[in-house]
């Protein structure tokens, strides 16, 4: 047992008998973002009969080495370049083992929430949004002194994730437990907050497209195709080794549960299925005939965050029991050798250490072979529905300080913005930052060091092309992740609800860019250049940041990323915290990566 679990244990103890022994309390985490900002009300104090499942992330060994094995296999010139680990170099426990949280990287213990409030010194309060759904809270917690160096984080707290069953199911719930004198357990729900706001998702401008009518070249600077991508990237290329080759969003998709994850086909409208819509139909048909699995997280009643899927790699990082199926080889299929994730938030709504300890996982997949893109945002250089940070970070549509997103700022993904054909402009034209309904994501990270990979051209953009902000509006430091890395282009024809209709978004760039490394993994694993688990074109931006690939992309030199009230930042000559390096080229890349061993 661990240091943190034995003081659970005796400090729980020491409660009841009212003499606690504990070492002074030192602040552990302080909520940075405002509730009240997202639309969420202030609605009481949470019982304190209520049961919170509380995790205790414990710290793991030998992180500050992460980045530095990550990249001996990743990097190009790197000896190890494509030797990948297994999920037991990683954990130190074998396969087999991997069932009862055996990472020992996280410890569980239900408690009462007034026993909570007094171990951490804590305050637990529920908030509403307009719709009556609830989450709880607190806004900082505190932990014994002597722990600080065991602990990373502990869950639910400062990051407002822990949703309160729904009234109708509390109130049957209440009358059931009562007759057995339990009390009712509060729900975690990791990452996400709940209201559609605090994630990123397709938009549409309401224009419907008559399904008759064949849209071709002529016409992709208003409706983008598949034919249009096909000919932007130079995408010339059918599948073979689609039984040894994986890619996550070919034909009816493979649906793989994660955490009580359904196929849910009740419920239309395009903000409930424009998001699975469009990266299914552009991730199928690009890539047909590869299979493409669909890892789908949470029920339809509790819902599910970004961390729950993580399961995948790390048996106890979001449920307690975790996916024993997956981590002892009986599903092969996870993880798969490229994931596309089209959502994300503002780096400001999660805690320093929550955004540490996910991006952490993060570098694990990478360790195993594959590669992770996320959508890099839809709001320039602001947040989610265009939110800014004031100057004691806190958020405010009246900010002038940019609100980068997360996980685009973990080092360890690709993070993918958007870009467009411009209009009255033709496929064969060079394209623009995305300034149609949506602007490209983009900026520097508040949280995150810079890697290595990354240096040089950040170092290049800021020297040449020098923003004109000051240190007041972004983190110019000059030593923080920028992003995003690449790009890709928006204004999707999407089919839905029986009406085809224009999609925008970086959601659309990550299945796309998903598409290509996919056509890639394929074409090595037809050469016999790797086995699935371990593409050397895996976790790519070692590679993509080198000379010789930077000039396989396309590289975007008009429009911008505005927001909190500026213009953001402008498109330009080489890597840019708009477009990133720029658009693919696919056969160039595929050349490039067929030369590795």
């Amino acid at each position: 047992m661990s240091a943190f679990a034995r003081f659970f244990v005796v400090a729980l103890a020491a409660l009841a008998a009212a003499e606690p022994h504990l070492s002074p309390h030192v602040l552990h985490e302080k909520r940075a973002f405002a509730p009240e900002a997202r639309g969420w009300r202030l609605s009481r104090r949470l019982e304190g009969h209520a049961i919170l499942p509380v995790k205790i992330g414990l710290t793991q060994q030998n992180m500050h080495t992460i980045e530095d094995v990550l990249m001996a296999v990743s990097h190009l010139e790197s000896p190890d370049y494509g030797k990948h680990w297994s999920a037991a170099q990683i954990s130190g426990i074998e396969r087999s083992r991997l069932r009862l949280s055996v990472s020992k990287g996280w410890i569980q213990v239900k408690a009462a929430a007034s026993e909570v409030e007094n171990l951490l010194k804590a305050e637990y309060h529920v908030y509403e949004d307009e719709n009556g759904a609830e989450r709880i809270g607190c806004s900082e917690y505190h932990i014994p002194q002597h722990l600080t160096s065991h602990i990373d984080l502990i869950k639910p707290t400062t990051a407002f994730g822990a949703r309160v069953p729904p009234k109708k199911t509390r109130k049957r719930s209440l009358k059931s437990l009562s007759k057995r004198g339990e009390t009712p357990e509060v729900v975690q729900q990791p990452t996400k907050l709940g209201s559609p706001s605090s994630f990123n998702g397709p938009k549409t401008d309401g224009r419907k497209v008559d399904g008759s009518t064949a849209l071709g070249l002529e016409d992709c600077d208003e409706s983008i195709t598949p034919i249009c991508l096909q000919t932007l990237y130079n995408i010339h290329y059918t599948p073979v080794s689609t039984k040894e080759n994986t890619f996550a969003a070919g034909q009816k998709p493979v649906f793989i549960s994660i955490d009580g994850g359904v196929a849910q086909t009740t419920n239309q409208s395009f903000n409930l299925s424009g998001e699975s819509d469009l990266d299914l139909e552009y991730s199928t048909s690009l890539t047909a005939p590869q299979p493409v699995q669909v890892l789908q997280t949470g029920d339809l009643i509790e819902g599910a965050g970004l961390d729950n899927w993580l399961d995948a790699v790390d048996a106890s990082f979001c449920t307690f029991e975790g996916l024993s199926t997956v981590l002892s080889g009986d599903d092969p299929a996870l993880p798969p050798n490229v994931v596309t994730v089209s959502y994300g938030q503002d780096e400001i709504i999660v805690s320093a250490k929550y955004a540490m300890r996910q991006c952490t996982e993060y570098a694990k997949i990478g360790l195993m072979g594959t590669t992770i893109l996320y959508s890099s945002g839809d709001d320039g250089v602001a947040g989610i529905g265009g939110v800014c940070l004031t100057e004691n970070g806190t958020e405010t549509t009246s900010g002038t300080r940019f609100n980068p997103s997360f996980p685009s700022g973990c080092p360890f993904v690709t993070s993918v913005g958007a870009t467009q054909v411009n209009p009255n402009s033709t496929v064969f034209q060079p394209e623009g930052a995305c300034e149609q309904v949506i602007f490209s994501g983009g900026g520097f990270s508040n949280i995150f060091a810079i890697p290595s990979y990354q240096e040089e051209s950040v170092e290049a953009f800021l020297k040449d092309h020098p923003p004109p902000f000051i240190g007041a509006q972004f983190n110019n430091s000059g030593t923080s992740r920028a992003f995003p890395d690449l790009t890709h282009c928006i204004n999707y024809i999407i089919a839905i609800d029986g009406e085809f209709k224009h999609a925008f978004g970086t959601s659309a760039s990550a299945p796309t860019t998903g598409s290509i490394i996919t056509f890639i993994n394929d074409a090595r694993l037809a050469k016999g250049k790797g086995p699935v688990d371990a593409s050397h074109s895996s976790f790519i931006n070692p590679a993509i940041y080198t000379a010789p690939f930077r000039a396989a992309f396309n590289d975007i030199t008009q429009g911008g990323n505005q927001g909190c009230g500026t213009a953001g930042f402008t498109a330009t000559t080489g890597w840019d915290p708009v477009t990133g390096l720029g658009t693919p080229n696919f056969e160039r890349l595929l050349a490039l990566w067929l030369l590795l061993p």
